[in-house]
């Protein structure tokens, strides 16, 4: 097992691991749509905020070499679920017509007041 960190995603906001790296794994934390040059939330619509939150995951998971055609599983967090469609839009321009398992729920709130915050599973 082996901590998985790069500087090209947010850094981790409380004891927790960017990502984990184990039997032929990688774990990813759930990503918070933050801006790793800025450190603040990235601004816009649910879609640019889906797509920031994603990126993040993307650079993770190449820093443990993997990469998101290697996304098994993931789970989406929201705030509002009226808002599923135009992350599901988003959220598919990074997946062809090979998408991963996948679960989306609501939730009263997430660190730092975001909107969106998607965790994922890859191979290596």
């Amino acid at each position: 097992m082996s901590c998985v960190s790069t500087k090209k995603a947010p850094a981790a906001i409380g004891p927790y691991s960017q990502g984990i790296s184990a039997n032929g794994f990688v774990f990813v934390s759930g990503q918070l749509p933050i801006n790793p040059s800025t450190g603040t939330i990235a601004e816009g619509s649910i879609k640019d905020r889906t797509i920031q939150s994603m990126m993040n995951i993307g650079e993770i998971l190449k820093e443990a070499g993997s990469g998101l055609d290697k996304v098994v599983k993931t789970t989406i967090f929201v705030t509002n679920l009226e808002l599923f469609g135009e992350v599901n839009e988003a959220y598919g321009t990074f997946f062809g017509g090979n998408a991963p398992a996948r679960a989306c729920v609501q939730v009263a709130a997430l660190p730092k007041g975001a909107d969106i915050e998607i965790e994922a599973i890859a191979t290596v």
